[in-house]
């Protein structure tokens, strides 16, 4: 996309990191002003803000060096009633939430754009993704730099939310990116890229998780032989595909099953256990963000590319529709399909994103 033939009024989702700068860089040297919004989604207290200082204040320097206007738009309370309420739910159920994506549908593409988005005729953030014109309608395309693509992020958007979102920086390696914050002396050039879930800041995942669902001993049972091989501190700490974190000698143990009403996590040992991977998965709830696939029940299976979690690579593989929904098989063996997660599908090509859907949850023994 030529953003110097961008007509109408731009805002940017900035962050304080290195991305997003270099956002604001590329649309001001393109000639416009966007206006900066930061999203403050954070826990408050002392050492789990996600809004930190840092971040505004990175912000605001950027904002100041190229003469924009910056605004703080706290959506603490939208974000703990939807976002954090959903990984909640799910974690009880056994399942293996995403809060990441639902935080970009019903936050940053949501509860932003009914607040103050609706204000601008483009949101301008800085994912690796691109937008891409294909029939006369508009597609989320993945990021030149397959490391870094965040589309498996952004696959539950609607098309309303993807026709008013551009993404800069897709088009870019990481690298890029980073040297064209340092030649612009950014004020965020040389920070780190962030990691983790935005919300949790500095608190540990499993220390936010007993926060609100406790501590309840289990058994840990090798699922080849049945023999108890230790003790966890409740399956709700516990994802399918784990291998650290057990506590168990003689490793490597994987997860590879929960039965959650008996508080039980079933583990495989050995790394050429098969018990950790499978060829097939359902997705709960599919949906598509353009139209639907053009598969239908009956046909033969539609030749595809997918991920079951955020990686740094595609899986080939084939989707098909029956009575039961979208099923998809891989020939290459999956690692850790976790029920709860999204799968998110691409094209042959992996260069267009249809969508996403919740992976459905597997009886235990």
């Amino acid at each position: 996309m030529d953003y110097k033939n961008i007509k109408g009024s731009v805002a940017v989702l900035i962050s304080g990191g290195v991305d997003s700068a270099v956002v604001v860089h590329q649309l001001c040297e393109a000639g416009l002003k966007p206006d900066l919004h930061y999203i403050k989604i954070g826990m408050d207290g002392e050492d789990s803000s996600c809004a930190a200082e840092e971040d505004i204040e990175l912000s605001q320097a950027t904002a100041r060096k190229y003469g924009l206007k910056l605004e703080v738009t706290d959506l603490q309370k939208e974000y703990w009633e939807q976002v954090v309420g959903y990984a909640i739910e799910r974690v009880k159920r056994g399942l293996t939430p995403n809060p990441d994506v639902m935080c970009n549908r019903l936050i940053k593409f949501g509860a932003f754009e009914q607040r103050v988005g609706h204000n601008y005729d483009y949101i301008a953030t800085g994912h690796y993704a691109t937008n891409v014109e294909r029939n006369g309608k508009m597609w989320l395309g993945t990021a030149k730099d397959p490391v870094k693509d965040q589309t498996d992020f952004l696959a539950q958007l609607s098309y309303e939310q993807l026709r008013h979102t551009i993404f800069p920086i897709g088009h870019l390696m990481k690298e890029e990116v980073r040297q064209i914050a340092l030649d612009a002396k950014l004020p965020s050039a040389r920070r780190k890229d962030s990691q983790g879930i935005c919300f949790l800041g500095k608190i540990n995942y499993n220390d936010f998780l007993r926060r609100f669902m406790g501590e309840q001993e289990g058994k840990i049972i090798d699922i080849e032989t049945g023999k108890v091989v230790g003790k966890h501190k409740g399956f709700w700490f516990h994802t399918i595909g784990q291998r650290k974190g057990l506590g168990l000698s003689g490793g490597p143990w994987f997860v590879v099953k929960k039965n959650v009403k008996k508080n039980i996590i079933f583990v495989a040992n050995g790394w050429d256990t098969q018990l950790q991977y499978g060829h097939d998965f359902r997705l709960a709830d599919f949906h598509f963000i353009t139209e639907p696939l053009p598969v239908m029940k009956g046909d033969e299976p539609m030749p595809i590319q997918f991920k079951v979690r955020h990686v740094d690579h595609f899986m080939p593989g084939f989707i098909s529709l029956d009575d039961e929904g979208y099923h998809i098989h891989s020939d290459a063996p999956i690692q850790g399909i976790a029920p709860g997660q999204f799968g998110c599908i691409y094209d042959a090509d992996a260069t267009i994103c249809y969508g996403s859907g919740e992976i459905g949850i597997y009886k235990t023994p």
